[in-house]
């Protein structure tokens, strides 16, 4: 059999195969032993015939020896490379032996009754609380979070995102009619005077810049009068339609029934009505939105949100000290002390845990257990059995010393009641 390079193997594989050797030494020198002590035993046995006994012991003792060598190599190879039938067992029956191992483990562990009892008996969410709630794990949590949010995102093709973006834009934003939701909504404000605080804001305005901005009538009117009109007169008018002015605006500020509010209460009803049903106004927006909103338009705007936030995120991301960091770090550190300290969420908790798990093996038991087999038929059957002798080839050469020990004192009792029996 192919033998895996000493040089391929890690560490503990190598202190494996070195007890292993010291083993197969020991076996093999014990049996070296025993055969010499038969050797000599029978040609003396005539002059000694207690040597009889002696006898008898090593040679029960070689032939449990040379059993229990050919039952273990048996397991790994042919015995002295005859094709004997039975041998060879773990190279010659690999595969079946991978199937057996996966159906044991996913009927045995991979069952909902052991998942479920072995999950509510574990305190989960309390031992994970207990780890997000220390600050250096809450930090990793992030630190993990965030390089794994930076990879998907770099993973991103811009360009498809940004279809994405324009075709989600264009259906829930651009494609549906303005008029009708616009009018419906300003048809609300009015109808429940959520208005009035920007009338009184406007006229506020204007009143301040009248007062402020005294200046500007000067000419507004009297350069309309014909020449003749003295210059006098010119002033005063002047002087009239300022005053006039903000006496109207004053007079609208104090009055909250004044003709003027009701007019734009007015006005603001035909409008909400007419954006609703009115096909001439609600054309004239949808023109308005598309001479706004065309296509180049459109997906330039999507580049720019989505290069933008992008760029943003990474950079939060890569800063440790950023807002965004600092903010998980603090989510993460509040979700583990409440799941440490409150009963009621570690309840809630363990059993979606538990009822996820279990759904999870349900479905997937099969699955999961597959890894087994498709893993060990994939494997090369002489690195197979290299390997599981390594594990097992040790204890295993022990049956050896132990055949020899008990065929030596079986020999002895057989010989012995023999002796007595048939004299």
């Amino acid at each position: 059999m192919a033998r895996t390079p000493t040089a391929l193997l890690i560490p503990a594989d190598r202190e494996r195969r070195r007890a292993l050797r010291r083993m197969k030494a020991v076996a093999l020198g014990a049996l070296l032993a025993l055969a010499i002590v038969f050797v000599v035993a029978f040609l003396l046995q005539d002059r000694h015939p207690w040597l009889g006994f002696v006898r008898a012991a090593a040679e029960g003792g070689m032939v449990g020896a040379l059993a229990d060598w050919f039952a273990v190599t048996a397991l790994f190879r042919h015995p002295m490379g005859l094709p004997i039938p039975h041998t060879a067992i773990i190279p010659t029956r690999k595969d079946e032996i991978g199937r057996a191992l996966g159906e044991f483990v996913e009927t045995n562990f991979l069952s909902a009754p052991v998942v479920r009892a072995k999950l509510e008996s574990t305190p989960i969410a309390a031992r994970l609380g207990t780890w997000l709630a220390t600050p250096r794990h809450a930090q990793r949590v992030s630190t993990e979070g965030a390089a794994l949010a930076s990879a998907v995102l770099r993973a991103l093709s811009d360009a498809d995102v940004q279809d994405v973006l324009e075709s989600l834009g264009r259906e829930h934003l651009l494609d549906p009619k303005w008029g009708p939701p616009a009018g419906a909504w300003l048809e609300r404000v009015v109808g429940v005077g959520a208005h009035t605080a920007a009338v009184d804001l406007a006229v506020d305005s204007i009143a301040a810049w009248l007062v402020a901005n005294r200046d500007a009538f000067e000419g507004l009117v009297s350069r309309r009068l014909p020449a003749w009109v003295p210059r006098v007169a010119h002033r005063f008018v002047d002087e009239t339609v300022h005053r006039e002015a903000l006496a109207f605006v004053h007079a609208v500020q104090a009055d909250p029934r004044h003709p003027a509010r009701s007019a734009i209460d007015l006005y603001l009803a035909r409008l909400a009505d007419r954006l609703q049903h009115d096909p001439a106004m609600i054309g004239r927006v949808e023109d308005a939105k598309s001479a706004l909103f065309d296509s180049p338009r459109v997906r330039n705007l999507a580049a720019r949100a989505w290069d933008s936030a992008k760029t943003a995120l990474l950079d939060a991301l890569a800063d440790p000290d950023s807002g965004l960091r600092r903010r998980v770090v603090a989510a993460v550190t509040e979700i583990g002390e409440r799941l440490r300290t409150e009963p009621p969420l570690q309840r809630r908790v363990e059993a979606w845990l538990t009822d996820a798990a279990v759904f999870a093996v349900d479905r997937y038991r099969h699955d999961i257990a597959s890894i087994i087999t498709d893993t060990v038929e994939r494997w090369d059957a002489a690195e197979t059995t290299e390997k599981i002798e390594l594990m097992v080839g040790r204890d295993l050469q022990y049956i050896r010393l132990n055949g020899t020990i008990v065929g030596a004192l079986a020999g002895v009792a057989i010989f012995t009641v023999a002796g007595l029996v048939l004299g």
